[in-house]
């Protein structure tokens, strides 16, 4: 009678054990590893750790190790099926593999000659034998058929492959994300069945134009919903090639055709300023600077200087250009590179700018909602996206700080450098951030702004910032008789829900000896700034302009978390790949 070893603290359960110097630590794993016919026979010898004497197991304890080694002895019957299932279906993947190379496809001569075209147009062509080209979004074999999503980046078509067409070896080792070219004819799904367009492609010959990889380096294992931020970063051309960054890109690109549109209707001419510049219009703390042939240069934070220039020769005029701050900043709506919408209206006041700036936004939306496209992908995106109602509401820099008081909603204070000041929390010794009301004269955060807005949920222009708050070429607003305070400007900052701040405006100084006075009061050197200065030294008018973040209002309208998923290829501190 053979004895077997079990220790329920330094044991280990592994084929081989069981004896005194290397025993099992479960009378299950002992039971289960002694054959069937040997149980009754061996004697088993249990103790619960080294300090404790060998002894036999109780019988209660027995009755639940064998029942422990049946479920055991169930699992190992389990993978040795799958074991041959996976040996059987890999032995019968090598056969098809093997008589894949015997096939060769070719393109029967007797058939109809096929129009080639892009997926987009291929609903006219329903019922004739055409040819498209694309790659491999997704893949589902269904017993002796294979059904192909293909994208060319204008829609989707579902492709379906049987006989010869689905036995080659091409079709054997087809990967997602493989460039093919089918031919084939194209047939209206039938009634109560779905695919994109409501047709799919029956092939009749295809070939691949451009493999992809499989096993580890196969684009699902390189890219999934799980992946880390940082990975979908390093991966973004890969990430483009999904549903959602697609679609908001296409969102996109429709968004700009839109203001280019409204700006059109509205008689604004389209200008292209200059990236490469040597004066600041934002403030110098977040000027990207580099050597240009020897002198000292920057790239743009705004082209507003610019297109106040064009103001007297080609009237209201409106540029798309990527502008550049140099701020360590890693919100979630801040880039160091974005589109810039920027515009600049002659003859106006600061009543009529806010009105033109609503109008804009409200015609482009709409036109987007009334195009079938574009309203499709809003919906999709963006399920519960509505309009934003006009007019548009609007309060003053100080009743907005006067609305957060009355909320709750308060900053951090500060000591006399900025820094923020912390006190240490009685209950859990953590240094806190003390919180304070605000003040006018605060400049009101992000958080505190975007709060404000998400209460409201409406489109908020808040207007009359101090003038300590904003740029040098601003217009101060009148001060009435005996007035006390802080001078504040004919500014405004368009918020929307979710987003926060998206467009940025304010009327500009007119007057030659206010701008000189200007300068001097910023320390800035007047000389760079000579052509602005000649804005009003001949002919000056009453003006003003403003900037929209394109990222930031496609955030807000396709409902994006982040504005780095609203630009091709986002550039953020630390972010300049790929």
């Amino acid at each position: 009678m053979s004895t077997i070893y079990i220790d329920q603290t330094s044991g280990v359960d592994a084929p081989g054990n069981g004896s005194v110097d290397q025993p099992y630590q479960s009378l299950g794993f002992a039971i289960f590893s002694t054959p069937a016919t040997e149980v009754d026979t061996t004697q088993y010898q249990i103790r619960k750790d080294a300090d404790a004497v060998y002894d036999t197991p109780t019988q209660s304890a027995t009755k639940k190790a064998k029942k422990d080694s049946q479920g055991l002895e169930k699992k190992r019957l389990k993978a040795q099926a799958e074991e041959r299932e996976s040996k059987e279906k890999a032995e019968k993947r090598e056969r098809r593999l093997q008589e894949s190379k015997k096939i060769v496809l070719s393109e029967d001569p007797s058939l109809p000659k096929p129009v080639k075209s892009k997926i987009v147009k291929l609903e006219i062509l329903r019922g004739q034998r055409i040819r498209v080209s694309g790659w491999v979004h997704r893949r589902r074999d269904q017993q002796d058929i294979t059904f192909i999503v293909l994208r060319d980046g204008t829609g989707y078509l579902q492709a379906v492959l049987t006989g010869n067409a689905n036995k080659t070896y091409d079709a054997v080792t087809l990967q997602l994300e493989a460039s093919v070219e089918l031919t084939g004819t194209l047939k209206a799904v039938p009634e109560g069945q779905r695919a994109p367009g409501g047709h799919e492609l029956v092939v009749d010959y295809w070939r691949v134009l451009g493999a992809a990889p499989g096993a580890e380096e196969a684009f699902t294992n390189r890219l999934n919903e799980q992946s880390d931020p940082s990975i979908l970063a390093d991966l973004r051309h890969l990430v483009l090639r999904g549903e959602t960054a697609s679609s908001v890109l296409r969102l996109r690109a429709a968004l700009l055709s839109a203001f280019r549109q409204s700006y059109a209707d509205n008689d604004l001419l389209e200008v292209t300023p200059p990236c490469l510049v040597q004066t600041q219009v934002e403030g110098g703390a977040t000027l990207f600077k580099f050597d240009y042939y020897g002198q000292p240069a920057f790239l743009t934070q705004s082209s507003q200087l610019y297109l106040e220039t064009c103001l007297p020769s080609l009237g209201d005029v409106f540029c798309v250009q990527e502008s550049f701050r140099a701020e360590n900043s890693h919100t979630r709506r801040h880039l160091s590179e974005y589109t810039h919408l920027e515009a600049e209206l002659a003859f106006i006041t600061f009543d009529d700018l806010m009105t033109h700036i609503e109008a804009i936004i409200c015609e482009t939306v709409d036109k987007l909602l009334t195009n079938p496209a574009t309203a499709a992908l809003i919906k999709t995106l963006n399920p519960h996206f509505k309009a934003p109602s006009r007019p548009f509401m609007r309060m003053s820099y100080a009743s907005a700080i006067a609305w957060l008081n009355e909320h709750k909603i308060q900053r951090p204070a500060e000591d006399a450098d900025g820094n923020a000041i912390t006190k240490k929390d009685e209950e859990t010794g953590k240094d806190e951030l003390v919180m304070v009301d605000h003040e006018i004269g605060d400049d009101i955060a992000e958080a505190a702004e975007r709060q404000m807005t998400d209460i409201i949920a409406a489109p908020i222009f808040l207007y009359g910032f101090p003038a300590e708050l904003k740029a040098f070429y601003m217009q101060k607003m009148p001060r009435k008789e005996g007035e006390q305070g802080p001078v504040y400007t004919e500014s405004c900052d368009l918020l929307m829900p979710g987003v926060g701040e998206i467009v940025g405006g304010s009327m500009r100084i007119a007057d030659m000896e206010e701008l000189l006075a200007a300068y001097k009061r910023e320390g800035i050197d007047p000389a760079p700034y000579y052509w602005f200065t000649d804005q009003r030294k001949y002919g000056t008018c009453q003006h003003g302009g403003y900037g929209l973040g394109v990222e930031r209002f496609l955030a807000w309208l396709a409902n994006r978390f982040t504005v780095r998923e609203c630009s091709l290829y986002p550039r953020w501190p630390g972010r300049a790949t790929p």
